[in-house]
């Protein structure tokens, strides 16, 4: 059907409104000789069988990959059949915001549940109903406790993801804080050294992750204990969720705000989102923090229900008492995720542990060819650098033969050289280990 949403009338009204007489005036600044002149020619309209197959024979041009060793903050993990069947119901797939708890108790009582679920992970109190994702998610938390402190330094170490990094740098630009990078050592950890020569009275906050970007576990403890020395706060990220099921959770080290990426916990790769921000904090600042917060309570018979308990965002307060200017989350990526801890459970242990073993597997044989080294020296979770003879040649040959091969450090990290971050999840075989080995060797 045609549709034009504004007759003669209406555009003659608009024009004389805004002073001029024709459309083309609004194009005035573009010289003629870019302007289209007339549409050009296009093929005649496609019935619905036959765009179908256009898009077919399209579509099957990609080149898929059969394997892939890239981590780098998005991450390939097995995801059980009963997330995508439940959060493709429609009582969750169509949800909007939760406004009318009478009518929302199933989406309301999910994202709680989700909240518990990140606040037992991370070792934190409490945890809100998620944020756009774990860049945000960061540089939220690096600007809340600039705001808290009324200091105006943020400390962040170089080992954190690069493109978490840019994030925290713009919103710290947007609000007048300034950002410190904090070398990482031989090691591949944070430069303690460096931390504490770089602390003053003027440090509202030190970022860090755990595991970092290089996949290396750092010590939070220490690094708590340093920010909190100096008055400052400390925001402990990570991308890869599933080191969760392992490693001591950050607040149990002495982290005052818990942030990441939830993207492995039953959200498929997708060229980048959406995503899903993770966020938790100590109690002490729940009416700080950033987005919704979904509560329990009961009703005037006393039966439990769900509630939009906390809405520190500009929609709902005034604006300048906002905490944020977030106005959604990611309800359906949360829901996501909820299902797939919850269809975990304890085996997210067993999960972390077929990461390490398997990542221990690939470093070990790609430490034996000829040429190749280890970057660092410090622990890893499912991620880990090497030097390599020849990065681009390495990963063309893998991808000659349906692989995706390592993150490529240069573009981020010139000081490390030749050098590939490689990644590996329980998705990836021992043989698939070996076959590319055989490849590279």
């Amino acid at each position: 059907m045609d549709y034009c949403p504004h007759t003669k009338e209406d555009i003659a009204q608009m024009q004389a409104f805004i002073g001029i007489n024709s459309i083309e005036e609004l194009f005035a600044d573009i010289p003629e000789k870019f302007r289209l002149q007339q549409i050009p020619d296009m093929s005649p309209a496609l019935s619905e069988q036959e765009t179908v197959a256009l898009m077919k024979m399209i579509a099957g041009r990609n080149k898929l990959p059969r394997l892939t060793f890239t981590g780098a903050g998005a991450y390939a993990h097995y995801i059980p059949a009963v997330v995508s069947h439940l959060i493709g119901r429609a009582e969750f797939y169509t949800a909007y915001t939760p406004y009318q708890a009478e009518i929302s108790q199933g989406i309301l009582q999910a994202i709680y549940e989700y909240q518990t679920l990140i606040a037992r992970l991370t070792g934190m109190e409490i945890a809100n109903a998620s944020m756009y994702d774990g860049a945000s998610a960061m540089a939220e938390a690096a600007v809340l406790c600039g705001k808290m402190s009324g200091r105006a330094k943020i400390l962040i170490a170089r080992s954190v993801h690069p493109e978490y990094r840019r994030v925290v740098q713009t919103y710290a630009w947007a609000n007048g804080y300034g950002v410190q990078e904090i070398p990482f050592a031989a090691s591949g950890q944070l430069d303690m050294e460096n931390l504490y020569n770089c602390l003053d009275e003027n440090v509202a906050a030190v970022l860090m992750q755990s595991p970092n970007f290089f996949g290396c576990i750092e010590d939070v403890t220490s690094v708590a204990n340093a920010a909190h020395a100096g008055g400052a706060f400390l925001i402990s990220g990570f991308t890869d969720g599933t080191s969760l099921g392992i490693l001591k959770p950050a607040g149990d080290c002495g982290a005052d705000f818990v942030v990441g990426e939830g993207q492995s916990f039953g959200n498929p790769l997708n060229y980048g989102g959406p995503y899903l921000g993770i966020f938790a904090a100590r109690e002490k600042y729940l009416r700080r923090i950033p987005g919704r917060l979904v509560g329990a309570t009961v009703d005037k018979k006393g039966r439990r229900g769900f509630v939009l308990t906390l809405q520190t965002r500009e929609q709902h307060i005034r604006r300048e008492k906002a905490t944020s200017n977030i106005c959604s989350n990611e309800s359906l990526c949360a829901l996501a995720a909820g299902v797939y801890l919850a269809a975990l459970g304890k085996n997210l242990r067993k999960l972390s542990l077929l990461n390490i073993y398997k990542t221990q597997y690939l470093k070990a044989r790609l430490l034996q060819l000829p040429g190749w080294k280890a970057v660092f020296s410090a622990p890893v979770y499912n991620e880990f650098a090497v030097i390599c003879p020849n990065s681009w040649d390495i990963n063309k040959k893998l991808e000659n033969e349906g692989v995706i091969g390592g993150y490529e450090l240069t573009k981020d990290y010139p000081e490390l050289g030749s050098s590939l971050l490689f990644c590996v999840t329980e998705l990836v075989s021992k043989n698939d280990i070996d076959h590319i080995c055989r490849i590279l060797k």
